[in-house]
């Protein structure tokens, strides 16, 4: 692993692109374990594909969605209640990802 640079994440694909996809794909597989299968590759695929991790400071990551994430997604149909609840939890797991593997927590 590469040690974490807050200026570096400027710059992410080129320094970090490798633990951003491994923090992408072990969110995935969390989500998809324990959610639907449809709803997470939906989200996936129609929501996350579009957003953008940023470094808060402190050893902490948020992920900017894309605008009108809910409707964006068309491949299933879902309650809007529903789907932003699954989409808030993806959203955390993701940052837990990210603080993880750039070694702010265990």
């Amino acid at each position: 692993m590469t040690a974490f640079d807050p200026e570096k994440f400027e710059d992410k694909y080129e320094h970090y692109f490798t633990e951003l996809q491994k923090a992408y794909k072990q969110a995935f597989e969390v989500m998809n374990d324990r959610y639907d299968s449809e709803l997470i590759h939906a989200i996936d695929q129609q929501i996350l594909n579009e957003s953008e991790p940023v470094y808060e400071g402190d050893g902490e990551f948020g992920i900017d969605l894309p605008e009108d994430p809910t409707e964006r997604l068309t491949a299933i149909v879902v309650d809007d209640e529903k789907l932003e609840t699954v989409l808030e939890r993806y959203v955390e797991e993701l940052e837990s990802q990210h603080r993880t593997i750039f070694g702010f927590e265990e």
